[in-house]
């Protein structure tokens, strides 16, 4: 799992029909987990908001966090961090 901050949101009006309905957010790996990612897209159906730390799912990981294991999904919010360290 990657710890991240969610940066804003993501809208596709045309998208595979396995993705209707999901919302996506563009997260901002924190700097010791990036491996060389800045930015990445996922899934979100937990409910994050704009500025909230996360927890993100990657890989088959992530399509078993959105319940539809044949979504296209490579990344997914599985959960919303109520306090840390660390993550800075």
């Amino acid at each position: 799992m990657i710890v991240g901050k969610v940066l804003g949101n993501v809208v596709s009006t045309r998208k595979s029909e396995k993705l209707i309905g999901n919302k996506f957010m563009i997260v901002e790996p924190v700097e010791s987990m990036r491996g060389g990612i800045k930015h990445l897209v996922a899934i979100d159906n937990i409910g994050a908001g704009i500025g909230e730390y996360v927890l993100v799912a990657t890989g088959s990981a992530a399509r078993v966090g959105t319940d539809n294991e044949d979504a296209p999904v490579d990344a997914a919010i599985v959960g919303i961090i109520d306090e840390g360290t660390g993550m800075e």
